[in-house]
């Protein structure tokens, strides 16, 4: 296969994969890219895009659940291993994608991406044959909300890159909805650009089971700031800034702003390769739109300081 590139999607249940697949498909053929999108999801029989190639006409987690008896989770975990072994029929019908833009919609079960082996073996596969992927691992935004959630939250983005090993873009999704179920203590982008997280155990709600294990959260804290890898784009899908700021992240990481697939100019490409974006402009646009920042804590009234 000639050189392709494309986006590994991913993350837990209801995160928006299928959502984010469906738009950033519509959004990149409107620049001009030739888009094929492939559903690896056996659970999901109901789809807002056109699929160029489905896992479904392989096997199907129903089919699985009724043959071999096992449950949901079971049979998205057998459903990744026979894909595995029958990785010849996935060559095959990529072939026949050859030029497109690839868009990989996967199931959202965790433990394929934290520590099952099938996925990842695949996406090696995938690398063998000249596929320049990113994994864009999507998160529900509102667990910035609650800090107990938001460490688990990164230390599940940590696991998930250790494992794949593929250039990643970690995502706050739904962004529209961050304050659906409280306000933010911090500022945004203390949650986007991962700042000093022991600032989170003092914000820790004031329950027994919370403060139980805290010192558990402390030790979890220092493991995620050691890798130091873990980072957010904010994005709400149906917003052209939020998926034109999401693509150049995604350009830079699998490498395609630096192929010749598309007309570059010389500004475009210093400018990715530097990263040349002040962090407020990445997350301007869902700060003023869908946060109270009448009340959330700004800066001014509660001063955070980073290097101490």
């Amino acid at each position: 296969m000639k050189t392709t590139f494309g986006q590994v999607v991913i993350g837990p249940p209801g995160c928006g994969k299928t959502t984010y697949c469906h738009g950033m498909s519509q959004f990149l053929t409107q620049l001009g890219r030739e888009v094929a999108v492939i559903n690896l999801d056996p659970a999901n029989d109901s789809l807002p895009y056109n699929c160029a190639l489905d896992i479904s006409d392989l096997i199907t987690l129903s089919d699985v659940m009724d043959t071999l008896k096992l449950g949901p989770n079971g049979g998205l975990l057998y459903c990744m291993e026979y894909l595995e072994k029958n990785i010849d029929w996935f060559e095959k019908e990529l072939k026949k994608l050859e030029g497109k833009y690839l868009l990989f919609d996967f199931p959202g079960q965790v433990e394929l991406y934290t520590h099952h082996n099938a996925v990842r073996n695949v996406l090696q596969k995938l690398q063998k044959w000249d596929c320049r992927l990113v994994a864009v691992h999507l998160v529900d935004s509102h667990y910035c909300s609650d800090s107990s959630k938001f460490i688990s939250v990164l230390l599940t983005s940590l696991s998930t890159m250790l494992q794949i090993e593929l250039p990643h873009v970690n995502v706050l999704s739904k962004c529209d909805l961050i304050e659906k179920f409280g306000k933010l203590s911090f500022n945004l982008d203390f949650y986007t650009e991962v700042l000093d997280l022991h600032y989170l155990l003092d914000d820790f709600k004031e329950s027994q089971d919370v403060q139980k294990y805290k010192k558990l959260n402390s030790a979890l804290i220092d493991i995620i700031e050691e890798y130091s890898l873990v980072s957010f784009v904010p994005l709400f899908v149906e917003e052209k800034e939020s998926m034109l700021r999401m693509l150049k992240q995604v350009d830079k990481a699998n490498g395609y702003v630096f192929g010749d697939t598309e007309e570059r100019n010389i500004q475009t490409l210093l400018s990715c390769a530097v990263g040349a974006e002040f962090e407020y402009e990445k997350i301007k646009d869902i700060r003023e739109k869908y946060m109270d920042t009448e009340t959330a804590c700004d800066s001014s009234e509660q001063d955070i300081d980073i290097d101490s």
